[in-house]
Formats: structure tokens, C-alpha cells, sequence
């Protein structure tokens, strides 16, 4: 049976003069970092799969769309936990 659980991430991100924020990369725990290519919607929304709401980004890399979601004061995506 598959796991999802919340997987806190280091983000690279900016504020624009409007006060908006934007995500531009994602640090796995190993180093890898992962640019976001552009960001295809931003809500405020539940992991349903990993619980926690926050600010959910749709957010597209490497040309796949994947979820990041900003719960104050950290970053996570939905990770799949391997038994």
C-alpha cells in the first residue's frame, strides 16, 4: 500500500514589489535542486493526500506539474513513503 506524507523542502523564492511570492527552485535533502519553469496556479488549498492547508502552488519542472505548497513557515510537497 502506498504512503503519502508531507516532505518539508528548501525553497528559493521572491517577493515581488506587490508583495507577492513566487517559488523558483526546490533543494531535495540530497542537494538536487529542481527549477521551477513557471507556475501554472496558486490557491489556498488542503494535501488531501498528506494533510496540512496552506498556499498550494501548481507548479511545472522539467516539464511534469507538481504540487508545492507554502504552510507558513516552511515548504512541502507530497512525497510517497516506500515500505
Amino acid at each position: 500500500m502506498m504512503q503519502v506524507a508531507k516532505k518539508f523542502v528548501a525553497v528559493d523564492a521572491r517577493f515581488s514589489e506587490e508583495g507577492e511570492l513566487a517559488p523558483l527552485a526546490i533543494y531535495w535533502e540530497d542537494g538536487r535542486k529542481y527549477e521551477i519553469d513557471k507556475i501554472l496556479d496558486k490557491r489556498r488549498a488542503a494535501s488531501l493526500k498528506a494533510g496540512g492547508i496552506g498556499v498550494r502552488y501548481t507548479v511545472r519542472i522539467n516539464g511534469q506539474s507538481r504540487f508545492l505548497w507554502y504552510e507558513e513557515p516552511r515548504w512541502f510537497v507530497e512525497a510517497v513513503i516506500r515500505n
